[in-house]
This record gives C-alpha cells, structure tokens and sequence, in this order.
C-alpha cells in the first residue's frame, strides 16, 4: 500500500504490471540511452560470431577435430554486399546500423509503423516486414516487445526468409516462437540463429535451441559493459529519489 515509486534498472518494462501501477498511482523509471551503445556493440559481435561460425570453430580447435586445410569449411556469409533488415529503428537499430555500415553493407532495409528520422543518414530503405523478410540477408531484431510484436518471427516469417539468412534478436525472447524457430534451424528453413535474449531466461540447459549447431544463444548480456551498468544504476537511482522526492524523474515512463 506504501509502494510510490518503481525504478528498472533496465529500458524494457514487461518484468513488471504496467497497468497496476497506473491504477495505484506509482511511477515508473526506466534507463533508456545509457545502453545504446553497449546493446549494439553486442548486436554486432553476436551477429559476427553466428555468421561466422565462431562457437562452432571453437569447439572444433577444443575437441581436437580441426583437420587439414578444406575450402569451404566453416565458411558462412559475410557482411560485404549484403543487404541487413533492421525490425525497428529506434536508437539501438540506428546505432546497429551505424556500426555495421562499416563492414560494407551495400543495403539497409528497415520496417515499423511509420519512417523514420535519422534513417536517411544510414541510409536505410522503409518497407514493409514481409518485404525486408524477403529481401535480407541479416535479419536484426531491435524492436520492442508490445501485443502486436510478441510472437511475431513464427513459422510464417521464417518461411519468408532466405534459405541462408541469418537471424539475430537482441530485442525480448517473445518477439519469437521459439518452437517455430527450432523447426527452422533444424528444417534449413533458415541458415542461423543469433540471440541474446529468450523465454524463459535463463533457458533450460535441455532446450532444443542449445543442441543445434547453428543457433548461438548469450544470457541477456545486451548492456553488459561495466561503463554501463554503472550508468544504468545511477540512472535508476536518481529515478527512485526524484519519484520520492516529487521531482521529475529524469527517465519516467508514461503509463
């Protein structure tokens, strides 16, 4: 009945009950910015490491099976050329595609409810989902979980994908059908699967997704860097005192 204020050290919110705050009154915080640039960082070295191959590489030099000098082995796709789907291009998309126009991304498609500001300096081509499913070779996930995204990349999506595209979500685990997912890795619906993020978390060490080869999985690191997480945290606690103390808090959410 005290409860006044809700500080996340975090940007989503679906780990608390939005609506029975409004109705109480109490406010909510959140840390949006502070983690732009770490949750692209690992957008990035995610999406490198399952194009390219690395865990499996890894595990090869480890179990003693990396053999002599074959041409195609653990070859995947690279970025040069390549045309990269953004699903949302909010501040972690922009900062995603930033990054990766460094590797010599010849296109940059992106899909939401309207164009945006800012895509223009990418650039970035505003089309419809089924059309940058269609169309991409990197298919990056940054968009927030709402009712209409929740369980969005499903059989259906997958299936209009490319046969060798490559699948990174770094945004909520319920952005995808994890059962639909498995199927497309194991059908070669689609080539890899990136993600830093599931349902549930942690996921279950006996979940289909860690047996295949062709998905890499991280424990929701997305903002892991110590810069910040230390940031995150001032940001949540300067949330909390200007909530108690009836001042504007420097990140509230609306409700």
């Amino acid at each position: 009945p005290s409860l006044r204020v809700v500080s996340t050290v975090s940007v989503g919110y679906d780990h608390v009950e939005p609506q029975q705050l409004k109705e109480r009154g109490v406010l909510l915080g959140n840390t949006p910015g502070v983690l732009t640039d770490a949750t692209a960082e690992l957008t990035v070295a995610l999406l490198l490491t399952t194009s390219r191959r690395l865990i499996e590489s890894t595990h090869h030099v480890k179990n003693g099976t990396w053999g002599s000098w074959k041409a195609f082995w653990m070859c995947g796709p690279g970025l040069s050329g390549s045309t990269v789907g953004l699903v949302g291009l909010g501040r972690i998309g922009q900062a995603v595609g930033q990054r990766l126009k460094a590797f010599g991304v010849k296109r940059f498609l992106y899909c939401g409810h309207s164009p945006k500001l800012g895509a223009e300096t990418l650039p970035a081509e505003f089309v419809s989902l089924d059309d940058l499913l269609q169309q991409s070779d990197f298919v990056v996930v940054c968009c927030a979980l709402t009712p209409e995204t929740q369980g969005m990349f499903n059989s259906a999506a997958f299936k209009k994908m490319k046969k060798s595209a490559v699948f990174i979500n770094t945004s909520r685990g319920d952005v995808v059908n994890q059962d639909d997912l498995v199927e497309a890795l194991q059908s070669d619906t689609i080539a890899y699967a990136g993600l830093d993020v599931t349902t549930p978390e942690p996921l279950p060490v006996d979940h289909p997704l860690l047996k295949l080869t062709n998905c890499v999985v991280l424990p929701h690191i997305g903002s892991a860097t110590v810069e910040t997480r230390t940031a995150m945290a001032m940001l949540s606690a300067r949330n909390l005192l200007a909530g108690l103390e009836g001042k504007p808090m420097p990140a509230q959410v609306q409700l």
